[in-house]
């Protein structure tokens, strides 16, 4: 016998009560309060339509499926959103859990509502080969529909949020793996979107899944420190608001809710303890105007002394998902700092709901803003995606750039560019263009020559220098921070065939020879075998091939060719005789065959790397005004009869360098490096018995030998020592100072440099 499944409409006044019935009831409620009666209606002609596809099913909680996505939809009702999102919404599981297709789904409802609920679903039909590139393609697919229509982020963001408010039905492992997907992915994103409201739930819910002790200590130690709190912020948001009202400012005071995660990650990341933490009162002022903000600000400075250097202004410079705030740290009552946030009603609506404010003005214009810089931001994703050979990759990039801890730096012109933290100038060139970033040759810092490895700081001022043959270098991979810089140089690399890159291997050296006065085609074959066997390589195409693909410097291989014999040898002549030959001509002296390095023989001792990356057969030398060590970044020059000198990037010397730019290149440190350096330090000591061996013993201790000490006396009680210590690299520099500084006669030690 047939039946017919009575699907109950929860729209309807005379419908049973259950918990679909609230959330429809609730939904209808909310949804009266903006939107036309005929919307609503076509509303619920999308609930029927969702509650008949998933007619049977269930989820994990034991409730009717449909009950999720109508969960889902008053999230978004909540917050405004237009009808439509709404209804995918309602819809957002059809295609992914039922037989409904899209072309169905585009004729009740059209073609925009498809969309979006094609947009949010997993791509089910096809076969991966492991979870993460499952996982990879699908947040593809999803981020390329948000690029067409940013409300496929927010109702993905409003399903997340429903899932992880009836996460505790799901099995453990099950749990703690979407908690770190919601915590590593869908938290930065409604970070990145500002919509702080889902931000802050999101985090919250991860959190307490992921660390559920952790989050139940904090919360009992929040519980029973809260008391006492609550009184001292009513007395100060009360100060406050009656010096505003004297002040004929307009406001309202409200004491910021302290967040558990927030309250986790300061505790974790700045080794805090609870108390540190918890003891900062924080308040937000609203006021009517931008003009207010300040005069506000103003105010509460003469109330409250200011901590320096914890002022910023996000009203001038607003963050990249378009909040706006004036933040400042005061010196509170209680000896406990208050951090105070500054704004109109307008900044902390856009504050609260980002880019979904947008729908929330009659206008459709968002103000301050937001609404563009996030179809800048899409508009990279899309061009991150072109670049990308997948999607792994493609989301490697992407969870670069959401994290938006950011530096604002300046063009020539005075317009303001928004980069990640510890952006270069290579970073700046392709986020002013990929033209640009593939071009860029050089740099001016503040008008000042500079690295291309350069850290970019708040208030830089960047000049791109570029020259039409430049083309992409590898070694930039090392130093480059935003995912459009990155993927755009894989992407050059990649597509560069073997051909090209031989051909611009020729171009690039045969450019460096020029130098020499040596064209390449009158180059002998002994002398090119000459340089293969010391190279160790098979054939001259794959050394054009490495200097194509910037694996090799063109001028340190231009420049090793100067420096070999040309002379065709006898049979009887050894290869150890030849060496010595080219040896000697290098030092302009006679060199005994024992003393000829073996590296120079084509061998490495015990397969000892060499210390700066591509300069086999090259004279290194390490410039003693800086004496640079592994870890610190370096520029090399090329300087006549000493090969390559390598300098610290801020060496005052180098700088001078720099203005000769056809002499300095950028080189980099071979991981694994065993050698012994040389660095100067700086020891400020209390003048005591026995303090140098004092001091000589606990180098010593760590591992490092002392090759010349200087004694400066600088008055009665205070002596200054210049120690040449001998070291292996930054770390164990560092480990050495912090070793010397817990002496108790030294008062500074600093290292030296240029």
């Amino acid at each position: 016998m047939n039946t017919t499944e009575i699907i109950p409409d929860p729209f309807d006044e005379n419908a049973s009560a259950d918990s679909t019935d609230d959330l429809a009831e609730e939904l209808c409620v909310i949804l009266a309060q903006y939107l036309d009666a005929e919307l609503i209606s076509l509303i619920r002609k999308a609930y029927l339509y969702g509650a008949e596809a998933h007619a049977g099913q269930t989820r994990a909680t034991g409730e009717p499926y449909i009950s999720h996505p109508l969960a889902a939809a008053v999230i978004l009702a909540k917050m405004r959103l237009d009808y439509q999102t709404i209804i995918a919404a309602i819809l957002h599981d059809v295609i992914e859990d039922t037989s409904r297709t899209k072309a169905q789904i585009a004729e009740a409802f059209g073609e925009e509502v498809a969309g979006l609920v094609d947009g949010v679903s997993k791509l089910t039909q096809v076969q991966f080969e492991s979870r993460a590139e499952a996982q990879a393609e699908n947040f593809q697919k999803m981020m390329l529909a948000m690029v067409r229509d940013i409300r496929v982020i927010l109702v993905k963001l409003a399903d997340r949020i429903h899932n992880m408010r009836t996460l505790g039905a799901m099995p453990f492992e099950k749990r703690r793996r979407i908690a770190r997907e919601t915590l590593d992915i869908y938290v930065p994103i409604a970070h990145r979107l500002g919509i702080n409201t889902f931000c802050l739930e999101l985090e919250e819910l991860g959190f307490a899944t992921l660390y559920p002790s952790r989050h139940r200590v904090l919360s009992d130690a929040v519980k029973r420190s809260g008391g006492n709190q609550d009184e001292i912020l009513q007395h100060i948001g009360q100060s406050i608001s009656e010096r505003l009202n004297s002040e004929k400012l307009s406001n309202h005071v409200v004491g910021r809710e302290k967040h558990l995660y927030s309250l986790y990650q300061k505790m974790r990341t700045k080794q805090l303890s609870f108390s540190d933490v918890f003891d900062v009162y924080a308040f937000r002022i609203v006021v009517d105007t931008v003009d207010a903000c300040y005069r506000c600000l103003g105010v509460i400075h003469h109330l409250y002394k200011p901590v320096p250097g914890k002022f910023k202004d996000y009203v001038a410079l607003p963050k990249s998902n378009g909040y706006q705030s004036l933040h400042t740290v005061l010196f509170g009552p209680y000896g406990a700092p208050i951090e105070v946030q500054i704004r109109t009603e307008e900044m902390d609506r856009v504050a609260h709901a980002g880019i979904a404010a947008h729908w929330q003005y009659k206008t459709g214009e968002q103000p301050y803003g937001a609404h563009s810089r996030t179809r800048e931001w899409l508009s990279n994703l899309l061009e991150l995606q072109q670049s990308a050979g997948n999607s792994l990759e493609f989301i490697e990039n992407v969870k670069i750039d959401l994290f938006p801890d950011v530096v604002y730096v300046f063009t020539p012109k005075g317009e303001i560019m928004e980069l990640p933290r510890g952006s270069t100038p290579v970073d700046f060139a392709y986020a002013v263009h990929t033209d640009v970033g593939n071009t860029c040759v050089a740099v001016k810092i503040d008008r000042r020559l500079a690295p291309l490895s350069t850290a970019l700081w708040n208030g830089n001022t960047v000049e791109i220098i570029t020259a039409p043959s430049a083309r992409p270098n590898p070694v930039w991979l090392n130093f480059i921070v935003s995912g459009k810089a990155r993927t755009s140089v894989r992407n050059y690399l990649k597509n560069l065939e073997t051909g090209e890159a031989i051909v611009l291997g020729q171009r690039l050296l045969d450019q460096a020879l020029s130098a020499f006065s040596i064209p390449l085609d009158t180059l002998s074959q002994h002398r090119v075998n000459l340089l293969l066997e010391e190279f160790q390589i098979e054939n001259f195409d794959l050394l054009l091939k490495d200097i194509g693909l910037g694996n090799r410097m063109a001028l340190l291989v231009a420049r090793r060719i100067t420096e070999i014999i040309p002379d065709v040898p006898t049979k009887a002549a050894s290869s150890a005789a030849r060496h010595r030959a080219a040896f000697k001509n290098v030092l302009g002296r006679y060199v005994p065959d024992r003393y000829v390095p073996n590296w120079l023989k084509g061998e490495r001792p015990g397969g000892r790397p060499l210390a700066i990356k591509g300069t086999e057969g090259v004279v290194v030398n390490y410039a003693k005004c800086c004496r640079p060590i592994p870890g610190d970044p370096v520029v090399g020059f090329v300087s006549t009869g000493r090969g390559i000198v390598i300098h610290v990037e801020a060496c005052k010397n180098a700088a001078e360098l720099r203005k000769r730019p056809d002499k300095w290149i950028n080189v980099q440190w071979e991981p694994g490096t065993i050698e012994d350096y040389a660095v100067d330090v700086r020891i400020d000591v209390s003048n005591e018995r026995g303090v140098l061996a004092t001091v000589a013993s606990a180098i010593s201790e760590m591992g490092a030998n002392i090759e010349n000490v200087n004694i400066e006396d600088r008055d009665a009680k205070f002596s200054t020592l210049n120690v040449t210590i001998i070291v292996r690299d930054r770390k164990h520099l560092a480990t050495i100072m912090r070793h010397v500084k817990n002496l108790d006669p030294v008062s500074r030690i600093i290292r030296t440099k240029g």
